[in-house]
């Protein structure tokens, strides 16, 4: 006999599987949030917090992620756990006229998706940012940007659902998961937890669970990686980063940045991002490394080296330390959201470095999945079956 008997199982406690917990608990369905761990203590503890539309592409991408932005407003309001939610905007920079070319193209095609980006020249981004080097040709304002404390936001969904009746059953491992009658028996290292659903919320181990109900899940752990300045005076005053970001986050093929070999090996890319505690984090990197989270020193230096072209007063200031995290990345960059062949059965997972951001719209489309409501908006580019995969 079960320990627990709820309408939905969440496996994994991060800013998704909160997320999922939560916006089930607010439509009135008996919750149980599950992990080996506790709150927040895999990837969404290693990000940097910010809640970004402008490194989406023009389409379904863009739209799905600003429908999810829109909701932090109203989220900040209703947890009780502070989340630190601030919209600044953001600035993406262009090195090269090549890039000015192309992120005019890209400008135009997301304001026609509904986005407020606009281009800026030399002299905007210099009164926008007067520490930015002298000769980058221009940028990219993108007014809705915000960001966030990512493990307040965890804490605070996940504290909520409790709230409402959700049971947080930490520090137990799954081990496997039967099909039974109705629903499923969730086996952990500490009690069985009987659901009619199953959400998969796992991450990068989101395969793994998957394995346990027959399902092949295409997720592998994407390495990334970032430095933490020391206090000192403001820098910038919000979140700045290398248009060429794009290029290494969807490997982009057809265009090449002028950086080092060891910048182009390791994925990285111009990332700023400065904090209410008066240092900032610098990133970031993308490179598969297995769950491998340690400090690469390569990584370390050629994200400083791409830091100091933008900053250049950043060569005097100091590092004081760095982590890495594993994101799960798919194959089309793209997260699952969907139900699968096994009724019942669903995954929330595979957001890579974009699940603080896209965690409200994804918890609330897996609730109305199970509700049977009607979903906000078309999803199927999100659907597991695009992989064309059996169980």
């Amino acid at each position: 006999m079960a320990d627990w008997t709820v309408d939905v199982a969440v496996i994994g406690a991060g800013v998704i599987g909160s997320a999922t917990a939560y916006f089930n608990a607010k439509a009135g369905a008996s919750v149980a949030l599950i992990d080996s761990g506790d709150l927040a203590e895999g990837t969404s503890s290693k990000s940097d917090g910010n809640i970004l539309v402008c490194d989406k592409l023009p389409g379904f991408d863009c739209v799905f992620a600003k429908a999810s932005q829109d909701m932090f407003q109203q989220l900040s309001q209703e947890l009780e756990y502070p989340i630190e939610w601030r919209q600044k905007g953001s600035l993406f920079l262009m090195e090269t006229d090549e890039e000015m070319e192309i992120a005019k193209k890209f400008c135009d095609d997301m304001v026609a998706c509904g986005i407020p980006m606009r281009m800026m020249d030399h002299k905007e981004i210099m009164d926008d940012e007067p520490l930015l080097a002298d000769d980058l040709p221009g940028g990219l304002e993108t007014a809705c940007d915000g960001s966030l404390y990512p493990i307040g936001l965890c804490y605070g969904l996940a504290f909520q659902a409790r709230k409402l009746g959700a049971q947080l059953l930490l520090h137990r491992a799954v081990t496997s998961i039967d099909r039974q009658d109705g629903g499923f028996v969730v086996h952990t290292t500490n009690g069985d937890i009987a659901a009619k659903n199953v959400v998969n919320c796992a991450g990068v181990w989101a395969p793994v669970i998957g394995k346990m109900v027959g399902l092949d899940i295409p997720i592998q752990a994407r390495q990334g990686q970032i430095l933490v300045s020391e206090q000192t005076f403001r820098v910038g005053r919000r979140k700045v980063h290398e248009f060429g970001y794009l290029m290494a986050k969807f490997q982009t093929d057809g265009y090449t940045r002028p950086v080092s070999e060891a910048v182009s090996r390791n994925g990285v890319a111009f990332v700023f991002e400065p904090t209410d505690s008066n240092n900032f984090l610098i990133g970031s990197s993308r490179r598969f490394a297995g769950e491998d989270i340690s400090s690469d020193i390569e990584v370390m230096q050629a994200i400083a080296e791409r830091a100091i072209r933008f900053f250049p007063i950043l060569r005097d200031i100091k590092v004081i330390r760095a982590y890495s995290g594993v994101r799960p990345f798919t194959p089309d960059h793209m997260p699952i959201v969907s139900d699968t062949p096994v009724p019942g059965f669903y995954i929330a997972a595979g957001h890579e470095g974009d699940g603080i951001g896209l965690s409200p719209i994804t918890g609330k489309m897996i609730a109305d999945m199970i509700a049977g409501n009607e979903l906000l908006m078309d999803i199927s580019p999100l659907s597991y079956s695009r992989f064309g995969l059996q169980s």
